[in-house]
């Protein structure tokens, strides 16, 4: 792959370009699409090493820097992939999923890691947990945000979450729906379109969610827990 592009790095290299134009500094622009070629391209292993023995001979210092090392805004690159998305995909017929997302974990040193429901495994396990969301018309889903969830067990701990390097403005306790809400303000706005909110009674049943979801303008489809209060009765 070395010295010559394939068809499907340059369509990449094109996608790109919008969110390679707001990166701002030279170097971030070179290494950025290397490591993106890395974790989609051919090669099973995808950690800087290799990724830079197989994309990059002698460059492995600059693209660890660019992984590891960088201090730099996201919120560019968010709101060009809004717009992206909403380019894509948006439109009236188009909704916003909320949903979970859950990163199995060894050890208790993550930012977030602690035993929790993970949806990918289908049980409690040691895990991250990251809400999403997606914008999505037809069968073609963008996700436009994803946002780590910081249990109790970490934001009761200041000492942990110093130790862990978390920024003083996200050392809070916020629950999931919480954590949501604030994204689907984010998305709306940013002018994205869509028709409707969809998310399940993990969500649709919170107190800040029922109080909150006026203020989004549009439609909500979400799943509420129904209690069986005796035979033949529902709440």
């Amino acid at each position: 792959m070395v010295g010559k592009k394939s068809k499907w790095e340059d369509e990449l290299g094109r996608w790109l370009k919008p969110f390679l134009d707001r990166l701002g500094h030279k170097a971030r622009r070179r290494m950025c699409p290397l490591y993106i070629s890395g974790l989609i391209g051919p090669g099973d292993r995808k950690s800087v090493q290799p990724m830079a023995a197989r994309l990059a001979p002698g460059e492995y210092d600059q693209l660890h820097h660019f992984i590891a090392d960088g201090v730099w805004d996201a919120a560019p690159l968010e709101a060009e992939l809004l717009v992206q998305a909403d380019r894509l995909v948006g439109g009236k017929d188009a909704v916003l999923v909320i949903d979970d997302t859950a990163m199995p974990k060894k050890g208790d040193r993550s930012v977030g890691v602690a035993p929790q429901y993970a949806s990918s495994l289908g049980k409690t396990a040691n895990c991250q947990t990251l809400v999403s969301l997606t914008l999505a018309r037809g069968e073609v889903p963008v996700m436009v945000a994803l946002r780590l969830f910081v249990p109790e067990s970490w934001t009761s701990n200041p000492a942990r979450l110093k130790r862990a390097g978390v920024p003083v403005e996200h050392r809070a306790a916020r629950t999931k729906p919480e954590i949501a809400l604030a994204e689907i303000d984010r998305v709306i706005a940013s002018g994205v379109r869509f028709g409707c909110v969809l998310a399940d009674s993990g969500y649709g049943s919170s107190g800040p969610w029922r109080y909150l979801q006026g203020t989004c303008h549009s439609e909500d489809i979400v799943g509420v827990e129904v209690v069986r209060r005796g035979r033949g009765s529902l709440a």
